[in-house]
């Protein structure tokens, strides 16, 4: 769910990689260090709500849910953060046993890497059997730029804000390696596989918000053939939430899958 998308006129017949839209440049902090609000208690209650209930209403509506996200999700990115200063592929280390399996993980959190166009164009260039161009490949077929993110409002602290802004932004990431569509069936299995991940409360919320709009078939779809996948995918997989992606594009896309206990989503039964 995004706010903006590149102009019409470049949705075309897509044959390959070099054909597919590519992003738009974008400041690298423009997301990060726009005007964020310090709320109280009350505050935060108020726009918690008025965001949660924006978003039933509207699913579409990108910074609504990223304020449902931030007001709610305080607690579950501060365990997220500590997560990711304990994981090898979230901070550097000086223990020199695991300097060569590091080599490509190059602290997430000190380096702060952005999943923006001027940093994520090269993907489009990449052989077709890659990680990059496998997301490239998702991202120019749905005519969608990784610079659509709404920026971060309400956390208090830059870590904080880092944390929320790298959630979000490696959302397509994950449809990518799980090969999810962008359906409202796909998008309530990613955020089942988010919540197992990193205990958001609103991607509990989506996911409730999500299912009471399928129509009884979708409904039926979702928990009996997607929703049992979610569960399991969320529980086999690495924390994705540490991974260094930009530093892994050049790879073979069956071999990350692999390497960090990916099952993508099976296909809808015939």
């Amino acid at each position: 769910m995004r706010l903006l998308r590149l102009p019409r006129e470049r949705v075309h017949s897509l044959a390959t990689i070099s054909d597919l839209p590519r992003p738009s440049s974008q400041s690298p902090d423009a997301m990060i260090e726009g005007a964020r609000l310090r709320l109280n208690g009350w505050q935060r209650a108020a726009v918690a709500v008025g965001s949660a209930a924006g978003a039933l209403l509207d699913p579409r509506r990108a910074d609504l849910i990223a304020a449902l996200g931030e007001t709610t999700g305080k607690p579950a990115f501060e365990r997220v953060l500590e997560r990711m200063k304990r994981s090898p592929e979230g901070r550097l280390t000086s223990d020199a046993s695991l300097s060569l399996s590091l080599s490509l993980s190059q602290a997430v959190l000190l380096e702060r890497p952005r999943v923006i166009s001027s940093n994520v164009g090269h993907a489009w260039d990449l052989p077709a059997n890659t990680f990059g161009a496998a997301y490239a490949r998702f991202m120019g077929s749905r005519n969608f730029s990784p610079d659509d993110r709404p920026p971060v409002r309400f956390m208090e602290t830059e870590e904080l804000a880092y944390v929320a802004m790298r959630a979000r932004e490696v959302h397509d990431f994950w449809h990518t390696l799980f090969d999810l569509p962008t359906n409202l069936i796909g998008e309530s299995a990613l955020k089942v596989i988010e919540f197992e991940q990193m205990l958001l409360p609103m991607c509990l919320l989506s996911v409730v918000g999500g299912t009471a709009r399928f129509s009884g078939k979708q409904r039926a779809l979702f928990y009996q053939h997607y929703f049992p996948w979610a569960i399991r995918a969320g529980m086999r997989c690495t924390d994705l939430i540490s991974i260094y992606y930009e530093q892994h594009f050049h790879e073979d896309l069956q071999d990350v899958r692999r390497r960090w206990g990916i099952i993508p989503a099976p296909a809808p039964p015939s």
